[in-house]
């Protein structure tokens, strides 16, 4: 091929010349691309970088391109309304309806198998209830000053610096309209934070906004955020379901200079948060951690945010509860198929207990241990519709949280360029160009009817079971096909603890 082209360039610009020379010279409009093109293909057929560019010069761009547009391409062509990962379009469709308010109902039956093993349903009562009034759940015991109530459904970590300021602006903004808290992520407290909306202050192995200069945390700098009458509880991350054990990165062309202010760190340089914590090295070091967290804020709830790993470590923290006296107030579970950080493709994909199992088993040690009285969970991964908040209610969560769901809410398409700083949408990038597409009053609207929609969806089911309220859903409510002829209700296939019973 790369021979042809030295023939066929050459021909062509020798007849391209002549007809230039000797019969008009209108024909030089076609040296200006034919030029560009020749220099172009020489350039391809030198060079060693790239073996398709060598064998097909010029020709071997059209790889690279179609490469480039193969996402959208698979997207808004080839996907059918329940393909498409990490959501499918039916469920992208579903938030933005309910984000915009308009009508978000089906018509013409499903479009799943029903018979498909891993399809889960639920047991409706032949009495349904009309109206189930969304609850408030309290967080902190007789040990907190301020205990806190908590939304159902609410907006999980993402950190300022990952999305944009316009983003953050909105997401805070619809929590303060909707009633539901607004977890900052690991990037501590910004001004964008500061709308009104209550926080969840993220406290991650980088201490940002209370870390001493070379990274190791500072009490005092945490007394005063902490004091911050927006923030409501503390959450230490140990890890998080898109990359457990893994750490974080922001990028430098992320790390702009209000950001590094925001955070305590040097402006545009790649910032790296640690796998582990500094601040306590084992499991007594962490509820020691807890209680000085618990003691500098002045008594709001503390807890922590782990996606399942080693279960023994687990279970090794409970009994050091027990032999301490020291509970978190809470524990955010989150499913290893959380996904709004980037991380490479092993962490991605095979480290962490899914959130379906880390939450049952969260849920049954604390019983086992007799510690589920004195602590809420959390859970956290792919809660998308009312259906997935009622499944892991279900399942033994007390609240849910939601990440993705609230990225499309303010105008994500799942373009999957959040740590390429080039988000089409203005949600997941500093580009100031495209950070202004983004509107903020718009946008928060959408986050606000998003969650009161979800929410709504889910009350309307635990109706349907017959049922008055969320804490009265059981794992037998919601049933499993374990193959393509047998189905289990999930108190079956995750028997309660005796004690739990």
């Amino acid at each position: 091929m790369r021979r042809l082209f030295f023939i066929t360039s050459s021909i062509t610009l020798i007849i391209t010349a002549y007809l230039v020379f000797y019969v008009h010279d209108y024909f030089q409009v076609f040296l200006y691309f034919l030029v560009p093109l020749i220099i172009l293909g020489y350039y391809d057929a030198f060079q060693r970088k790239h073996a398709i560019l060598r064998n097909f010069p010029v020709l071997g761009h059209l790889r690279y391109i179609f490469e480039g547009i193969s996402p959208e391409i698979q997207q808004y062509f080839i996907e059918r309304r329940t393909d498409g990962t990490p959501l499918s379009r039916n469920q992208r469709s579903l938030i933005y309806q309910r984000s915009k308010g308009v009508k978000d109902t089906h018509p013409f039956g499903t479009e799943f198998n029903l018979m498909e093993p891993g399809f889960e349903f639920l047991a409706h009562s032949m009495f349904p209830k009309k109206h189930v009034e969304a609850p408030r759940i309290t967080i902190g015991g007789p040990h907190c000053k301020y205990p806190y109530q908590a939304s159902i459904l609410n907006i999980s970590a993402m950190s300022y610096g990952s999305l944009s300021c316009r983003a953050i602006e909105a997401l805070n903004i619809g929590a303060r309209e909707g009633g539901f808290y607004h977890n900052t992520g690991e990037g501590s407290i910004s001004k964008f934070h500061l709308n009104g909306g209550d926080l969840v202050w993220q406290i991650g192995t980088g201490y940002f906004g209370c870390r001493t200069k070379d990274g190791r945390f500072d009490p005092e700098k945490f007394k005063q955020k902490a004091a911050t009458p927006e923030v409501k509880m503390i959450e230490i991350k140990i890890s998080q379901g898109a990359k457990p054990g893994h750490g974080g990165i922001l990028p430098a062309e992320k790390n702009t200079k209000e950001i590094a202010m925001v955070r305590g760190v040097e402006p545009h340089t790649t910032i790296f948060s640690p796998p582990g914590h500094s601040a306590f090295i084992d499991l007594k070091g962490l509820l020691h951690f807890i209680q000085e967290l618990r003691e500098l804020s002045d008594g709001k709830p503390v807890g922590f945010k782990i996606c399942v790993g080693r279960k023994d470590e687990f279970e090794a923290l409970c009994d050091e509860m027990l032999a301490t006296g020291i509970k978190p107030d809470f524990i955010t579970v989150d499913g290893a198929e959380g996904g709004t950080g980037a991380a490479p493709p092993e962490f991605a994909d095979h480290m962490g207990v899914p959130l379906e199992r880390g939450l049952v088993f969260v849920v049954d040690t604390l019983f086992l241990k007799g510690l589920r009285q004195d602590i809420k969970i959390i859970c956290s991964g792919k809660v998308i519709s009312g259906a997935s908040m009622v499944r892991y209610l279900a399942l033994g969560a007390d609240i849910c949280n939601s990440a993705r769901a609230m990225m499309l809410a303010i105008g994500c398409i799942q373009a999957q360029r959040c740590n390429n700083n080039t988000c089409p949408t203005g949600v997941a990038t500093q580009d100031k160009e495209l950070i202004a597409g983004l509107s903020v009053k718009n946008k928060s609207k959408r986050v606000t009817q998003y969650q009161r929609n979800t929410v709504n969806a889910a009350m309307e089911i635990v109706g349907a079971i017959g049922l008055d309220h969320p804490d009265d859903l059981k794992r037998h409510h919601v049933i499993k096909n374990v193959d393509s002829i047998t189905s289990q209700l999930f108190s079956e296939i995750y028997p309660y603890p005796e004690c739990a019973v």
